[in-house]
């Protein structure tokens, strides 16, 4: 098994154990995987979803670390795609916004929070909201087909995060843009959380320079990039304890990392002119 599959296993075990307890539980853990953390940390990760309408609590597992769809400029009739959809929290807000003349599609790649998001579209009534199970960095989706692509708290997920922007941009129509809220990191992170599985899968030692995030947006082929919140995240010391000494600790808070939860926005042109080949051939 290489790296990459182990790291998708490792996301895919714990969010599966996430999709099947309560969001008071999920709560308690590092953006709801790491079973470690206070509530502190999830208040930090976490925006309050409440007051938006199409909020249904049943999909709100408190897994987050931005509100994209605050963001995201949709409109009625939009075809609007969530990536690592979890159980619809951002795609049944979404639904708000296309309307009924529009479509909702979640991906996941975890079963558990598929069947998850499906009862709870089911119990709503929406027959415009679809889940698909599939990967993030290989969508089960025709090209061309999304007029809004959103995420949230999720490409820090996957490890090959060149691959996923070039599937955002084959999946977005021509003019379609994306609002995408990730974490990403200024400054050097220690070895030892870099090495913690436990941190990649609560959404922190998967992260990488927000600098190299968003030439990797650029690289991809998006216009009009742009970083449009941008919060800071504080790991509280009881968890950083796990996988780091006290002395280390101490050089750690006087050290220049930064964990930041940004939302980015960026749109794919009307008119592609980078003269690629067709993106099946991997040389775009």
């Amino acid at each position: 098994m290489n790296n990459e599959t182990k790291l998708k296993e490792i996301v895919k075990e714990k969010y599966t154990e996430i999709a099947n307890q309560s969001k008071q539980q999920n709560a308690t853990s590092c953006c709801g995987a790491t079973g470690c953390c206070d509530d502190d940390l999830y208040n930090i990760m976490s925006d309050d979803y409440k007051v938006l309408e199409g909020y249904n609590p049943d999909a709100d597992l408190g897994l987050g670390c931005g509100i994209p769809t605050q963001f995201a400029k949709m409109k009625e009739g939009d075809t609007i795609i969530d990536l690592g959809s979890g159980a619809g929290n951002d795609a049944f807000i979404a639904r708000r916004f296309a309307g009924a003349t529009g479509k909702v599609i979640g991906i996941d790649f975890t079963e558990s929070m598929i069947e998850k998001a499906r009862t709870n579209a089911e119990k709503m009534g929406f027959n415009n909201v679809e889940f698909r199970l599939g990967d993030i960095d290989n969508m089960p989706v025709t090209s061309n087909k999304a007029d809004v692509i959103l995420s949230n708290c999720v490409l820090n997920l996957v490890p090959n995060k060149h691959k996923v922007f070039s599937e955002i941009f084959r999946v977005l129509k021509p003019g379609g843009h994306f609002s995408i809220s990730d974490i990403v990191l200024q400054g050097q992170m220690p070895d030892q959380l870099k090495k913690a599985a436990e941190m990649y899968a609560g959404c922190v030692s998967g992260a990488i320079q927000k600098t190299e995030y968003l030439e990797i947006i650029h690289e991809a082929g998006f216009e009009n990039i742009t970083v449009q919140k941008e919060k800071t995240i504080t790991i509280p010391d009881n968890i950083l304890l796990q996988y780091i000494s006290e002395k280390e600790l101490e050089k750690f808070k006087q050290g220049n990392l930064s964990i930041l939860s940004v939302t980015v926005f960026a749109g794919k042109p009307a008119k592609d002119s980078r003269n690629c080949c067709e993106p099946e051939s991997g040389c775009c």
